[in-house]
């Protein structure tokens, strides 16, 4: 939990006046017995009303000042840990957007979630505890024991014996409970991965009619999740009563051997009273530690969850000697490229080699597991490669800075996503500079125009999350005219035609080339009919390059292409 406190740095001088606060709360809640005891003995005993007006008066000040620094205390308290929490979230959001895909792999999406939110919050709320009670509450343990042995030295054998008690009481429950507030924030990711995998999910659950099954694995999880916080709320719970009954026999104890000491002329009843209320004070300020150290496990576990990402070194980052392109043109290169997965047995891609040029489409083609996905992944530098190269332009993307290197490409991935907003909206995502003209420019280039204008709104219509209110073509659609708005010098097509029909897939095709001859485009495809026409095609098999040409040599010369294109096209076709 220390490691964060760095995030505490800007607000330095809000802490600082937040302490003097607790500080001055402090000192007035421990004089004001005092003065208690001297109106009583001095005032009231007397009769001297003149002596308790002017000490009610300097108790009455000293009470308003003492609730207004308790006010203010917990207003810039309140503003601290607020600003900390957003100071945690933005970092840790700004993190985890540096990831690899490997990390995400590492850390469920589930995990980052309850983290950012969840684990900062219980982090959040801790920290206002810490402001306002770790001045006060020692101070009032500390200071309520002198100023009660100030007040009665006799009597001081109850606090001996009372605080002793709750102490040990605090740090066996805490002992059981620690444990306990780790296994809850790992029962809360096991829900919250289950209810994203319910709901994103769900036209596949119910295709399936699999709801019984779903509502059971919820069920089991919940019933997880309830049965440990209950477990460690009556952990907790049970701290209170046992305080409270501490607190009421320390004040019998109090009240009966104080009364026999007032018969016996050995104390005033100023004393007692102001003896009293010390104690209370200092019983009290063991409720608020109690209280602290409730919660300090559970966000102490938390704080470990938020660090452990925050430890997490993204794989993928830029080099100390960056380089730029001295061309513009979009060129690709693979150089004896070998790449595995972590923890896989075999490469996903061994000893590939091929050249992309400008103007010209280069099509990706192979059964599943061939690693067509894998390849285009590497040229974003979405992974880095084992061995070999990948140039862009000339340069190791790995000497390129990732900002540069995205700029120059266009990509649209195997599943289409959208984000909610306007059609509008989400075109513009490739490049937020883009016109209106711009924009229906490329929606007419992707064949999206004559659905999008047939929409209530037209570009101004609303797509709902993950795009569910519109097909899966023309979510391709919509991602392909997004990835064309962006005019980029590489255009990768991650089997982005799949769910097109072969008209609109034939269309967009011949539109494409119009829109794409200054740059590089890379079409993975399992469609033959999408990348007959290619310039060249990349026939990869369990991720070597079994051959590379066109659809005329490919299908003379190579055994793989023709089994694949024997397996969709017709004799007739082929010829």
């Amino acid at each position: 939990m220390i490691r964060l406190f760095r995030f505490l740095k800007p607000y330095r001088a809000l802490i600082a006046l937040v302490l003097v606060l607790a500080f001055l709360q402090s000192l007035a809640n421990l004089y004001l017995p005092t003065l208690m005891a001297d109106i009583v003995d001095n005032g009231i005993v007397n009769g001297d009303n003149d002596y308790i007006m002017r000490v009610g008066g300097v108790m009455l000040l000293i009470t308003f000042g003492g609730t207004l620094c308790a006010i203010l205390g917990a207003y810039f308290a309140a503003r601290v840990a607020v600003g900390f929490g957003r100071s945690v979230r933005r970092n840790l959001f700004s993190h985890v957007e540096r990831f690899s895909l490997h990390e995400f792999d590492t850390v469920s999406t589930a995990s980052l979630i309850t983290r950012t939110t969840n684990d900062t919050n219980q982090v959040q709320q801790v920290l206002v505890i810490l402001l306002t009670m770790m001045v006060t509450a020692p101070m009032m343990a500390i200071g309520g024991i002198i100023m009660a042995l100030g007040q009665d030295r006799t009597l001081a054998w109850i606090l001996v014996v009372v605080v002793p008690i709750l102490v040990v009481a605090i740090l066996l429950l805490m002992n059981t409970a620690i444990p306990l507030f780790t296994t809850l924030q790992k029962k809360l990711d096991r829900l919250n991965l289950i209810l994203d995998e319910g709901l994103t999910g769900t036209r596949v659950i119910r295709a399936f009619d699999r709801n019984a099954h779903e509502e059971e694995r919820f069920d089991v999880a919940n019933r997880d999740l309830t049965n440990v916080a209950i477990t460690v709320n009556r952990i907790v719970a049970a701290l209170w009563p046992l305080m409270m009954l501490v607190l009421n026999i320390s004040t019998v104890a109090i009240v009966w051997f104080g009364a026999i000491r007032i018969a016996n002329g050995e104390m005033k009843v100023g004393a007692l009273i102001a003896f009293m209320q010390y104690a209370m004070q200092i019983l009290f300020a063991m409720l608020m530690l109690s209280a602290m150290f409730i919660m300090l496990p559970r966000a102490a576990a938390s704080a470990t969850r938020i660090n452990e990402v925050l430890a997490i070194a993204p794989e993928i980052q830029d080099a100390d000697d960056l380089r730029h392109s001295r061309q513009t043109s979009g060129t690709v290169e693979f150089e004896n490229v070998t790449f595995s997965y972590p923890g896989a047995e075999e490469p996903a891609l061994s000893h590939i080699s091929f050249r992309a040029l400008p103007g010209q489409v280069t099509a990706v083609i192979g059964g599943t597991g061939a690693g067509k996905s894998t390849l285009t992944a590497l040229i974003p530098r979405f992974y880095d490669v084992d061995s070999g190269r990948v140039l862009v332009d000339g340069v190791d993307v790995r000497n390129l800075s990732q900002e540069e290197l995205r700029a120059k490409i266009g990509l649209v991935p195997q599943t289409a996503v959208l984000f909610s907003g306007t059609v509008a909206e989400n075109i513009r995502y490739g490049n937020e500079n883009a016109s209106d003209e711009d924009i229906r420019h490329a929606a007419d280039v992707a064949q999206a125009s004559e659905f999008v204008l047939a929409m209530n709104d037209g570009f101004d219509s609303m797509i709902a999350q993950g795009g569910v209110n519109v097909s899966g073509g023309q979510k391709q659609r919509l991602s392909i005219a997004r990835a064309l708005v962006r005019k980029p010098e590489i255009y990768i097509f991650d089997d982005s035609f799949s769910a097109l029909d072969y008209a609109t897939d034939a269309k967009l095709r011949a539109s494409l080339r119009h829109e794409t001859t200054q740059s590089t485009v890379l079409i993975v495809a399992q469609r033959v009919s999408t990348i007959i026409d290619a310039d060249q095609i990349i026939v990869l098999d369990e991720g070597h390059v079994v051959d590379i040409g066109s659809h005329r040599d490919l299908m003379e010369r190579s055994e793989v292409y023709r089994e694949i294109v024997l397996s969709q096209l017709s004799a007739e076709e082929v010829a």
